[in-house]
């Protein structure tokens, strides 16, 4: 969302993944949202898409959809990992678990209380 973005962008996050050269894109499932981004033919992906079906990422594609976790797995190791390669990887993230899937308390940006506070019901 924006204001996931908004967070991310102000916690340094949004910069690290641009200079390492990932695109950030809109969520939603990908071509649906006006995301017109597509892979090079005959590639193989790995998605956090909703929709998989064939040529949705690109012509002749083969695109597999998985969690956030597994497709920052991919992207450190550049292939799909094993199941044994997944859990290794993925032990680091557990350790931080605390600090990684915390809820944004949205309500206490004042950018975002401001403009609730003009919605009337």
């Amino acid at each position: 969302t924006k204001m996931d973005a908004m967070i991310l962008n102000e916690e340094g996050y949004y910069g690290v993944l641009g200079k390492s050269g990932a695109r950030m894109e809109m969520p939603g499932c990908s071509l649906c949202m006006g995301n017109q981004a597509q892979i090079r033919k005959g590639s193989t992906a790995m998605s956090t898409s909703t929709r998989n079906f064939p040529n949705r990422l690109g012509i002749d594609t083969r695109v597999y959809l998985g969690s956030a976790e597994l497709a920052a797995v991919c992207a450190l190791m550049g292939k799909i990992p094993t199941v044994a390669e997944y859990m290794a990887q993925v032990e680091v993230v557990n350790k931080k678990a605390a600090d990684i899937y915390r809820y944004m308390n949205f309500d206490q940006i004042e950018e975002f209380r401001a403009v609730a506070d003009t919605v009337t019901v």
